[in-house]
C-alpha cells in the first residue's frame, strides 16, 4: 500500500469511527479485548456476566468481550490485581477487604467501582430430616461454605461467627460451589451449605424442585445487626420472598450484600464511560437473561452502597444523568 493510499485508507478509517460516533453508539479507537471474572456456572453472576460480554462486544465497536467460569469474587479481585481480567464481579465486602488488602488479600488491590449491581442473598439451604431448623443447629454438622476463592465464604463465616458458632471447630466444613453443595445435599454427603447470590440461583432451583426432598432455608436475618457492628455497614436484613423458588412458600428471613462491577485502576475514563453507559442503556438485553439485572438503574448508582470509589469515567456517566451519588 502506497503512503497516498494508506493516507486514505486511514482517514476513511477515521470517518467510520466518527459516523459510529454520530449515531451515539460509543466506537473504541483501537480494537481492544476484555475479560469479565464471573463465578460458577450453576450461579448467577455467570449468565449476567456473559449477558454483559454480549451487550458490549454487540454495542461496542473494536470490543470483544468474554466472561470467564471463576471461583467468584475473591479470584475475580485477584485476577484484576494480576492484570488478567479487566472487570470482574464482586460482593461489597470482599471488594472492599481487597481495597484494603486485608483477610484472604495480602495486598491492597486499587479497584474503582464502574456500576453497583443488585442485592446478593445469603441462603443458608439444607433439606427436612438433617435436623437443622436453626442457625443453632448447624452444630455437630457437616456445613459447606462456599468455593475457595468465592465471597460466599467470606460473608458465611461472618454469619457464623455472628450466631455464637465457631467454623472450625463446631462444624465439618466443606468447601464447594453451589452446584457441587447442592449434589452433596441430595447425596446426603452434607448436611447444610451456605450460598449468596441472586433470587433466584439456578442451582437452588434444582435443589427445591427435587423429587422426595424437602427444601428448607434458614432464618439468619437477626444477625446482621451484628455483622455490621464488627465489619462496617455492609449488610442489611431482608427477606427471599415466598415462592421465589419451586414449592417453597415460606419467606426468609436473611442477609444482604450488594454486588458491584469493578475494574481496576487503570482503566481509561472513557472507556469506563462507554462500558457504564452500554450497560445502563442496554439493561433490557441484560434483564431477559436474568431479572436481577433489573437493579441495574441509576438510582442505585449511589456510593453508600459501595465501598470502592467510582471510577471517574462512570461518574461522568451518572452526573450526566443527573445522579448526584
Amino acid at each position: 500500500m502506497d503512503e497516498m493510499t494508506r493516507r486514505g485508507f486511514n482517514l476513511a478509517l477515521g470517518a467510520g469511527v466518527a459516523a459510529f460516533a454520530l449515531r451515539g453508539v460509543p466506537a473504541f479507537a483501537q480494537a481492544k479485548t476484555i475479560s469479565i471474572g464471573t463465578g460458577g456456572t450453576g450461579g448467577v453472576y455467570y449468565p449476567i456476566g456473559g449477558a454483559i460480554a454480549n451487550v458490549l462486544t454487540k454495542n461496542l465497536p473494536g470490543l470483544q468481550a468474554t466472561a470467564e467460569v471463576t471461583g467468584g469474587s475473591v479470584d475475580n479481585l485477584k485476577l484484576i490485581a494480576s492484570g488478567q481480567s479487566e472487570i470482574g464481579f464482586s460482593m461489597a465486602d470482599a471488594a472492599l477487604d481487597a481495597l484494603n488488602g486485608k483477610d484472604k488479600f495480602r495486598q491492597k488491590v486499587p479497584l474503582r467501582t464502574l456500576l453497583v449491581l443488585y442485592p446478593n442473598r445469603m441462603h443458608v439451604a439444607t433439606v427436612e430430616g438433617t435436623g437443622i431448623a436453626t442457625m443453632a443447629d448447624l452444630k455437630g454438622k457437616r456445613v459447606s461454605t462456599g468455593a475457595p476463592g468465592s465471597a460466599t465464604e467470606v460473608m458465611a463465616f461472618r454469619v457464623i461467627e455472628a450466631a455464637g458458632l465457631d467454623k472450625d471447630k463446631d462444624m465439618k466444613r466443606e468447601r464447594l460451589s453451589v452446584a457441587e453443595s447442592v449434589n452433596a445435599l441430595k447425596d446426603r454427603k452434607i448436611d447444610a451449605f451456605f450460598w449468596v447470590g441472586g433470587v433466584p440461583t439456578a442451582a437452588v432451583t434444582d435443589l427445591a424442585a427435587t423429587p422426595g426432598l424437602t427444601m428448607k432455608l434458614i432464618d439468619h436475618g437477626d444477625l446482621v445487626e451484628s455483622m455490621n457492628a464488627k465489619h462496617g455497614k455492609l449488610y442489611t436484613a431482608a427477606t427471599i420472598a415466598p415462592n421465589s423458588y419451586p414449592g417453597y412458600a415460606k419467606p426468609n428471613a436473611q442477609a444482604d450484600v450488594w454486588n458491584i462491577l469493578v475494574t481496576g485502576e487503570t482503566m481509561s475514563d472513557d472507556d469506563a464511560y462507554r462500558i457504564v453507559k452500554t450497560l445502563v442503556e442496554k439493561k433490557a438485553d441484560l434483564v431477559a437473561v436474568h431479572k436481577d439485572a433489573e437493579s441495574f438503574s441509576l438510582e442505585n448508582q449511589i456510593q453508600a452502597r459501595s465501598p470502592v470509589p467510582f471510577h471517574p469515567g462512570a461518574m461522568r456517566y451518572f452526573q450526566e444523568k443527573g445522579v448526584k451519588g
